[in-house]
């Protein structure tokens, strides 16, 4: 499941809507090994198309030394679909090259946007349920609440 915030999916969204006709896309960055998207970095299509998307090498190379900087990973990486639904075509199940992002499709093909994600290993497609939060700290509690005795530190 892809926990994410509200305020990410709609800066997701905006620009889907704001690149249309083309194709968005872009990451959201997360501390390595927590599987939570923190940081919306937007990235300009370097195929300029409305059927394509394809992210400039030298703003790649940059972002993922940036992220290695900060100890991030791409935990979410999107990108819109202008005529169609939000589900990966064959072009994107090729290029899927992070087995542990959550692959984020909308649709802007009408008014009201479709926002789907995706789990995308060895060409295999896996959707996911996506639940949209107003900050991670609610998660944090639950996911806290539901840990084993074993689990507790000990303060002795």
């Amino acid at each position: 499941m892809l926990v994410i915030r509200a305020d990410l999916v709609d800066g997701i969204v905006a620009h889907a809507r704001r690149d249309h006709p083309d194709e968005a896309c872009g990451v959201v960055a997360g501390p390595e090994g927590s599987d939570r998207p923190e940081r919306f970095i937007p990235m300009l299509n370097a195929a300029r198309s409305p059927t394509f998307y394809e992210f400039d090498s030298g703003d790649l190379l940059r972002l993922y030394r940036d992220m290695d900087a900060r100890d991030e990973v791409p935990v979410v990486i999107y990108h819109s679909h202008t005529a169609t639904e939000a589900y990966p075509s064959r072009t994107d199940i090729s290029y899927a090259s992070e087995p542990d992002a959550h692959y984020v499709l909308v649709s802007t093909r009408s008014d009201e946007c479709e926002f789907r994600s995706f789990r995308i290993v060895d060409g295999v497609v896996t959707e996911e349920d996506v639940s949209i939060v107003e900050s991670y700290g609610v998660v944090e509690s639950y996911m806290f609440a539901h840990t084993g005795a074993d689990d507790v530190p000990d303060n002795a």
